[in-house]
């Protein structure tokens, strides 16, 4: 076909799909789909998702929408990482759609979060601005800054809430399709990390970043360098 390839892209809690504009342009060969949660960026009027479900639900109707029939990719940061397994489990039950020539999962263990179902609201509260502003997610300027907290510390409580209520235990997920992991030891260990592959039990790469949770940032274009390799060695596959 003579779409480009497209690349398919979930973004972190509390984040927005322009979070991807920055290696979008070290990606020139592919199509970023940059898909938008409900209650964030372009969307910000809609209500937030109450469970992982309808997040997934959602996020594959945009999928099978701005799908263009032709060779793909997943991409999940973060809290994007559960979006996309729960995508792709989706995709593989429709006989209609291809599978991903590949996955690419970055910066989320496969690790049940279930401790922070224990905390009282103003304990998350805290909890999820501490941990916000420890990943880098907050311009220092901002950190005390009480209209930017109104306006965003109910988009991160969302997420974290759905996050907190995912449980991995029951992902029924085993697939062959090649996947490539981004960590940073630091923020999410490969001891930790490596347990994708009890999920993904075909090809699975995992590479290592110096930094924290964003380490993206520094990092965006090595990781596209990676991603275009990846991808023309995943041609064959899947088509």
């Amino acid at each position: 076909m003579s779409e480009k390839m497209q690349l398919f892209c979930l973004t972190y809690a509390g984040g927005k799909a322009a979070f991807f504009d920055e290696i979008e342009k070290d990606l020139l060969g592919l199509e970023l789909v940059k898909l938008e949660y409900a209650g964030h960026g372009d969307r910000f009027k809609e209500p937030f998702y109450e469970c992982f479900d309808q997040l997934s639900e959602d996020m594959y109707k945009l999928f099978r929408y701005k799908y263009l029939g032709g060779r793909y990719a997943l991409f999940g940061y973060s809290m994007g990482c559960i979006g996309v397994v729960e995508v792709l489990k989706r995709i593989l039950a429709d006989t209609e759609v291809k599978k991903p020539c590949h996955v690419f999962l970055a910066a989320h263990e496969p690790h049940t979060k279930a401790e922070l179902l224990s905390y009282k609201a103003d304990e998350l509260d805290q909890w999820v601005m501490d941990r916000t502003i420890q990943f880098g997610a907050v311009p220092e300027k901002l950190i005390n800054n009480k209209a930017f907290w109104r306006l965003y510390l109910p988009i991160f409580r969302a997420d974290y809430t759905l996050i907190s209520k995912y449980d991995f235990d029951n992902l029924n997920l085993v697939t062959d399709i090649p996947a490539t992991i981004f960590y940073s030891e630091k923020d999410t260990p490969v001891r930790n990390m490596s347990l994708w592959k009890n999920y993904f039990i075909g090809e699975c790469t995992f590479y290592s970043f110096e930094g924290t949770h964003f380490f993206i940032s520094q990092h965006h274009k090595n990781i596209a360098d990676i991603m275009t390799c990846r991808l023309n060695c995943s041609f064959g596959s899947y088509s």
